[in-house]
């Protein structure tokens, strides 16, 4: 299916560092990542209206993001992405971009299109032209990721979560960003199909963290407008 059902929690060092631990005997990490995990770091879109923060700030359930991606610094792969909110669950488009292309997006513009363009890339050319949507904030953090296929689940822990107003540097190997978070307090997050199998869900102790919406964009920009 499409769209994925998308838990998030606040947890702390040791609880986070006790469900790796589990995690470790049962599901396989991703094979896509480093021992220790990687850095992701993400270049967040909005309109004139700030209505990507507004819809946040509401709780509007149906809503959309763009946002560019790198991984561990490196440009050599750019993601263009939308993450699409509905009734709960998500879903995400990408589509994967030139250095060029990611460099006409952080000034704003609109990267020309043509016979290859995607609909991904057709839709926020219409909302540059239309309404403004140009980049406003950068958030990194790092990440470990573990699957397992019973389900499609992903589960991730982004850790040192913050910010950056540096947008002319994004693509830069390090980048200069503040902490969203205190100090050992970190975020996981639970995603899968339609059934996340009990013994996951048992090893994840769901029922004793400490649920959250928390938006790593909503939060980059509140901390800029504070």
């Amino acid at each position: 299916m499409d769209y994925r059902h998308e838990l998030k929690f606040l947890v702390s060092d040791a609880e986070l560092e006790l469900i790796r631990y589990r995690l470790k005997l049962l599901m396989r990490q991703d094979i896509h990542q480093k021992e220790g995990g990687y850095a992701v770091r993400s270049l967040y879109f909005d309109d004139f209206y700030d209505s990507c923060m507004q819809e946040n700030e509401n709780g509007i359930d149906n809503r959309r993001k763009y946002r560019i991606r790198i991984y561990d610094g490196d440009d050599t792969v750019i993601k263009l992405e939308k993450k699409i909110k509905c009734r709960g669950m998500t879903r995400k488009i990408s589509r994967e971009i030139s250095r060029e292309d990611c460099q006409t997006y952080m000034s704003g513009r609109a990267p020309c299109l043509n016979q290859g363009s995607t609909q991904l890339e057709k839709e926020l050319y219409a909302e540059i032209k239309m309404c403004g949507m140009h980049p406003v904030t950068v958030v990194e953090y790092e990440r470990t990721a573990f699957v397992e296929p019973r389900g499609n689940v992903r589960i991730t822990f982004d850790r040192n979560i913050s910010c950056s107003e540096n947008l002319e540097h994004f693509l830069d190997q390090k980048i200069l960003t503040v902490p969203l978070l205190p100090e050992g307090n970190h975020v996981l997050e639970v995603k899968y199909d339609e059934l996340l199998p009990d013994y996951i869900a048992q090893i994840l102790e769901l029922g004793t963290l400490q649920r959250t919406a928390f938006s790593k964009y909503y939060y980059s920009r509140n901390y800029k407008h504070n």
